[in-house]
């Protein structure tokens, strides 16, 4: 009999994308609040989800260097467990609750582009990169501290998708903040029987449900952000009108369930 989690199923199933949770997160988040058109906001929105009326287009691009392990010490073999994820949380509000909506976001590995799929998150591939900092003072690496400069970028199929740059100015005083709203998203699989092309296998608004979060070394500053136009991809239309906050931080969580919601 095949065994495992996800696809490829197999003898001994460990050749599957995705082992059974938990799944154990720790990365370093570069990120910044922005402000966009909020007709184009709205209309990212699945159904379900309402606009908050009162964040006019508000929303957050994270830049995220994770390292991943499921119960196996995956950490271990870094060619599978590490990566690099860029997406976009949106303001919005279901049933009066506030909670962010993710309508896009790029990985640079197949497994966590699996781990997605399965929560919800839309998940394509891109080449993902963000500054780094070292304990070693350098120039080559910016000082996590007042005027410590990080710059990140997202790109696909050879287009630059983001650019960001975040200048740091003073610690956060209350870190728990920077985990902000639960993540709402949408678990999509279509079927392809011609006859039941419209109506999906699964189609399912989701809480995802973050086991121990935590934050660390957080810092925040001011931001610069841009979506270029390309062919292909949507992102643009949530062009920034404005920015705010930057913030450079240090983030852990696990994965062991969702909520469904709708």
């Amino acid at each position: 009999m095949l065994q495992g989690y996800t696809v490829p199923l197999s003898p001994r199933g460990v050749a599957n994308l995705a082992p059974k949770p938990p799944w154990h997160y720790a990365g370093t988040v570069v990120g910044a609040e922005f402000w966009t058109d909020p007709a184009a906001a709205a209309a990212a929105l699945p159904e379900g989800l309402t606009p908050d009326p009162s964040s006019n287009g508000h929303g957050t691009v994270l830049f995220i260097d994770w390292q991943y392990s499921g119960s196996q010490d995956e950490y271990l073999d870094p060619v599978r467990s590490q990566y690099r994820e860029f997406f976009v949380l949106l303001d919005a509000h279901w049933q009066g609750t506030e909670v962010s909506w993710c309508p896009y976001i790029y990985v640079d590995n197949d497994h966590a582009l699996a781990r997605g799929w399965i929560q919800g998150f839309p998940k394509k591939i891109g080449s993902v990169h963000q500054t780094r900092t070292f304990t070693v003072p350098n120039q080559a690496a910016p000082v996590l501290g007042p005027g410590g400069r990080f710059a990140a970028t997202v790109s696909t199929a050879g287009y630059r998708l983001a650019n960001m740059l975040v200048t740091l100015t003073e610690p956060v005083a209350d870190p728990r903040a920077l985990v902000g709203r639960p993540t709402v998203n949408l678990r999509h699989f279509p079927q392809l029987a011609a006859e039941q092309q419209d109506k999906p296998a699964v189609h399912e608004l989701v809480m995802a449900l973050f086991d121990d979060p935590r934050v660390a070394h957080a810092w925040t500053g001011t931001s610069e952000l841009e979506f270029p136009d390309v062919p292909g991809e949507e992102l643009h239309d949530l062009a920034p009108v404005r920015t705010g906050a930057g913030f450079r931080f240090e983030l852990s969580y696990t994965v062991t369930d969702l909520r469904t919601l709708e």
